[in-house]
């Protein structure tokens, strides 16, 4: 019952909203995030590291069809589950002093796409994982299309174009996997044997449809196009939703169901992925240096960040497994501070011009003292939560290739420089007239960012606890797909 309430407690709340005047809305919103953070807290407290998935249920949807309603969670599901649930009251918290037209229905949105999130997350059956997939697609789209910025239409339809279009190819490879199975449903397990019944050309082309999908949430080079606009573009809740935790959809998707399913595909396509994804990762890191605008300069660190947790992940290792999942979470904590940071000079300034930036430090110490915890776990100082993810996924990508190892390393040194420049352009040098009356941080806004600061040294310093919980899934996937060979 605890893995279904956390998709019923959003939906309740978002009833209960429906029913307040807008100041009691954003409490009631805060409170049902906080419920579900709390049941979360009681599931790690229960949690048993293993690599079987617990908090089990099983009702029968269609039949007919095979699809039952199975929910259940592992270490590697846990540690998406406490990334969404941890966020989502954070995210909550930053509408709080900050003007939104029709913020009930916009609460009730966010609330909607949390429980779809934890949908995504939760589901051992592949129909059921695909419904949820499909469902977050929807209060997103909604949220940008009328609380966007000024070219919100034509970004929005690209946005959903793009994941649309994924999400039909990767529909084809499920349909194809359920086809060929002889039980003629879309339970985990099935999938999990589809490398018995499918040939190795069928799991090439199969592993190209689940593969799509993914990368385009992800999101991978070269389909990452719809990414920078839809963050720039996004409100500020939209991109603290699209970055903490939707994008991480797609490296969940990669672990849990294609490593396992199609691994005769995984091991023809190791190449050519951890290509894309290196090329990524340099193309991205030099677009960001000469970025004048903060929150593209971000968005695009973003695509550089995930392309070595790609890389990272298909090196087929635990360590680069590890990398991948720990990386997951480190990135949604840092790239929605770094966004919230964004929000708060645009609040203030009304402009993410580096050029028109400066000096703010000298105005405004606590603000400046966040936002170098937050770039400092982006750029992976030691001690940080970035540290830890980027060390293991070198590590797991350096036991494939020294070569990809030594260019993906290019990102760190270009990451360091447009990070500590946007970083000099915004904070340091001379109070321009504009900045001269920057006001400190609110405390909303320090609610957002002193959590998020604090977890950023927890990973840092004592990463084992969240190493553990996944270790053991991650163990078992990877011996799936070894045996598969």
């Amino acid at each position: 019952m605890l893995t279904a309430s956390l998709l019923l407690i959003p939906m309740l709340f978002i009833a209960l909203i429906l029913f307040m005047n807008e100041k009691q809305a954003r409490m009631i919103a805060l409170t049902g995030t906080l419920v579900n953070l709390a049941v979360n807290i009681v599931m790690i407290a229960q949690f048993k590291i293993q690599a079987d998935a617990q908090f089990l249920v099983s009702e029968p949807w269609v039949k007919s069809l095979g699809i039952s309603f199975d929910l259940g969670v592992d270490g590697i599901s846990m540690m998406m589950l406490l990334l969404t649930n941890f966020l989502m009251p954070i995210i909550i918290i930053s509408t709080f002093n900050r003007e939104i037209k029709s913020i009930k229905g916009y609460l009730a949105l966010l609330l909607l796409t949390q429980a779809a999130f934890v949908g995504v997350f939760v589901a051992l059956d592949m129909f059921v994982f695909y419904i949820f997939w499909e469902m977050t697609l929807i209060p997103m789209y909604l949220i940008s299309l009328y609380w966007g910025k000024e070219n919100r239409i034509p970004v929005t339809y690209k946005f959903f174009l793009y994941t649309l279009a994924g999400s039909l190819v990767m529909l084809v490879g499920i349909i194809y996997v359920y086809i060929k199975s002889p039980d003629q449903n879309f339970s985990i397990n099935t999938f999990y044997h589809a490398h018995e019944f499918l040939s190795q050309s069928e799991q090439h082309w199969v592993f190209l449809a689940l593969f799509v999908g993914f990368a385009i949430k992800v999101p991978l080079f070269p389909v990452h196009g719809w990414l920078p606009d839809t963050h720039t573009e996004a409100p500020t809740q939209g991109t603290l939703l699209l970055a903490g935790i939707m994008l991480k959809m797609g490296i969940y998707g990669l672990i849990r169901w294609v490593l396992p399913v199609v691994p005769l595909g995984v091991l023809h396509y190791q190449n050519l992925v951890i290509f894309l994804s290196v090329c990524g990762i340099i193309y991205a890191s030099c677009i960001a240096i000469v970025q004048k605008d903060l929150k593209r300069l971000i968005a695009f660190s973003s695509i550089g960040h995930l392309g070595l947790t790609v890389a990272g992940l298909f090196a087929l290792n635990i360590q680069g497994a590890q990398g991948a999942v720990i990386q997951a979470v480190n990135h949604g904590i840092t790239s929605i501070g770094l966004f919230f940071v964004v929000d708060i000079v645009y609040d203030r300034m009304h402009t993410r011009d580096l050029n028109k930036l400066g000096g703010i430090a000298h105005k405004s110490h606590n603000f400046a003292i966040l936002f170098m915890i937050m770039l400092l776990g982006s750029v992976s100082l030691p001690a940080t939560n970035g540290f830890v993810g980027e060390f293991l996924l070198f590590v797991g990508l350096y036991q494939y290739s020294a070569a990809f190892t030594a260019f993906a390393g290019l990102g760190i040194i270009l990451g360091a420089v447009y990070m500590l420049r946007a970083y000099q352009k915004v904070m340091l040098g001379e109070a321009t007239e504009a900045t001269s009356h920057f006001k400190d941080v609110n405390w909303s806004e320090k609610l957002v960012l002193i959590p998020l600061a604090g977890i950023v040294f927890w990973i840092g310093v004592y990463p084992k606890y969240f190493l553990d919980i996944a270790e053991p899934a991650l163990n078992k996937i990877l011996s799936i797909y070894t045996q598969a060979q």
